[in-house]
């Protein structure tokens, strides 16, 4: 536009190249993320007479809160929109909802969208990629029932509840600076004596300071 007939090409050879930005990792997307992110995950649970009970989990990447779970012995796609319905009333659903390829959770793409969410899938052979819920129910096969004996459905829903709430509101994570999913007050040496209180019949311990 100022009358110089320049080649294209040599002006292209001599123009600064602007650096890329370097695309995220997967990682720094969970991390920017982490508020608008909710993960979901099955897992089986056997009882004493070797009937599979499934397990559907639901947990926000911020505070490692599990929003939602539930026990059914005939998981299908219908049953998990209705708890995902369940755990996100009133236009509550999170940006994004990070799970595996499970059928299930598949089958369930187009009403998952229809509730205003972005489903985000791991790939094949790649639990690490939803690390939050892996973890958890790691936790829980861990420190709950590789110790319990499972009767029925309703005694596993008995069970998980009391280690939802101790691990809520008891257990501390290193992810979160050493604190618990539901903020838990330091209480320093004046307050009193520490006391132990039992949780799932002794299985674990609520330590709280008491005058």
């Amino acid at each position: 536009m100022l009358g110089y007939d320049v080649g294209e090409t040599t002006v292209a050879k001599y123009m600064i190249k602007p650096k890329k930005p370097p695309s995220q990792t997967w990682k720094t997307f969970l991390e920017n993320h982490a508020g608008q992110i909710v993960a979901m995950d099955f897992f089986t649970v056997p009882t004493i007479f070797f009937k599979v009970l499934y397990v559907l989990i639901l947990i926000d990447h911020e505070r490692r809160r599990i929003v939602h779970f539930n026990v059914t012995t005939n998981p299908t796609s219908k049953w998990v929109i209705q708890q995902i319905r369940d755990a996100f009333p009133w236009d509550s659903s999170p940006r994004f909802l990070l799970h595996d390829r499970d059928p299930l959770f598949m089958a369930s793409q187009s009403s998952l969208k229809k509730m205003g969410m972005e489903t985000v899938i791991t790939v094949p052979h790649s639990p690490w990629q939803n690390a939050v819920a892996e973890r958890m129910v790691g936790s829980l096969r861990r420190e709950c029932f590789d110790h319990i004996i499972v009767l029925n459905e309703g005694h596993l829903r008995q069970k998980v509840s009391p280690y939802v709430d101790y691990y809520h509101s008891t257990r501390t994570h290193l992810g979160l600076d050493k604190q618990c999913p539901i903020h838990r007050d330091v209480q320093r040496d004046e307050s009193g004596k520490v006391v132990a209180f039992p949780v799932l019949g002794g299985l674990h311990h609520r330590y709280e300071r008491a005058a």
